[in-house]
């Protein structure tokens, strides 16, 4: 336990001493960079540094209570014993905590997210219903403090959404997200529906954990074609003049990445290998997890994009949760980012299944 506290202590003190070096300091996005490696790892070595401070005194206070003069002095002896007994009560409970923080159930839960939504079969409600899944993600990544980066955005004619690519960065993100992949199925009565008939859609969402250069597949520019077009814009002034935007298309497997909503083509063209990058190392997974069937059983968050997940059905103000099979209520607080008793739920749910 020790080892894996001083290490996060040390990941801390290292990451800290980044930020005063010159060379960091006059770099916007290495600062970004390093504030977000802070960020994710301050709370626990905060209780790191706790739990060794609490080690030292409990040891000291061992010690003094082996000293003559405090063993003449019945009151300080006291005193002594009850900070002791106090200070390992404290312990136990800091070491608890310490052991659920440094042992992630999930490799993946750390990590940042690449957040996809494509809307589904359903037509005109279709693509509404991607737009209000879209909002309520962006609400929901907002209360967490977490970062949204667009990178790729077709709205529907009806002010609805047809795609959207986008990554979200923080703490414990995927951890957060990573219960949503799968296929959404809203049941409601369109507002252009004159006879109250309940229509049903469906939307896509994927939920893939970012890779960092260690972790991604290698991409050989051999294996990969790319184009490049114009930005899609709201008209006018807003039009792109160049070729900013990339489509990326990987050979062997027939994925396709594009990225548009960078300001320039060769920051397109980074993002969109970082999202190729995840989605291959994903399909990797996948593939490992499908060929452990007993694993893929006991998996709710896979991410199977096939399966249906969750039923949103608005007559009766009531969403099922497929997988756990579990109904919430209060969708319109659901779509305006209150996701944590439904993402709660399903990782009790999780827990539960790998506990047996």
């Amino acid at each position: 336990m020790l080892d894996k506290v001083q290490k996060i202590i040390d990941e801390y003190n290292t990451i800290e001493a980044e930020f005063l070096s010159p060379e960091v300091l006059s770099n916007v996005e290495k600062m970004k960079e390093l504030g977000k490696k802070k960020a994710k790892i301050e709370d626990t070595a905060i209780l790191a540094k706790k739990y060794k401070a609490l080690i030292k005194r409990i040891e000291e206070n061992k010690g003094n209570l082996q000293d003559p003069e405090v063993l003449e002095d019945s009151e300080m002896k006291a005193m002594i014993q009850d900070e002791l007994k106090a200070d390992e009560e404290a312990l136990a409970d800091l070491e608890k905590i310490l052991v659920e923080e440094l042992t992630p159930k999930d490799p993946n839960d750390p990590k940042d997210i690449i957040l996809e939504i494509r809307a589904g079969a359903g037509g005109e409600e279709a693509s509404l219903f991607a737009g209000d899944l879209m909002r309520a993600y962006f609400r929901y990544a907002e209360k967490n403090d977490f970062e949204i980066n667009i990178l790729n955005k077709h709205e529907s004619g009806n002010g609805g959404l047809s795609e959207l690519v986008a990554t979200i960065s923080g703490k414990n993100v995927y951890k957060k997200f990573k219960y949503e992949s799968g296929v959404h199925r809203v049941q409601r009565i369109p507002k252009t529906e004159s006879q109250g008939r309940i229509h049903t859609s469906t939307v896509t969402v994927a939920i893939v954990p970012e890779v960092d250069e260690t972790e991604a597949i290698e991409i050989k520019k051999s294996d990969v074609r790319i184009d490049t077009y114009r930005a899609s814009g709201s008209g006018g002034q807003h039009v792109n003049k160049t070729e900013s935007a990339v489509r990326l298309t990987h050979i062997e497997t027939g994925l396709v990445v594009t990225c548009q909503d960078q300001s320039s083509q060769h920051k397109n063209k980074d993002q969109a290998f970082k999202v190729l990058a995840a989605r291959l190392s994903e399909l990797k997974r996948e593939k490992e997890i499908a060929e452990n069937s007993e694993l893929r059983i006991k998996q709710i968050g896979t991410g199977d994009r096939s399966e249906k997940i969750r039923t949103y059905n608005y007559p009766q103000d009531r969403i099922t949760d497929h997988r756990i099979k579990q109904n919430f209520s209060n969708i319109p607080a659901v779509m305006d980012g209150e996701l944590d008793p439904i993402i709660e739920a399903c990782a009790l749910a999780t827990d539960a299944l790998q506990d047996e």
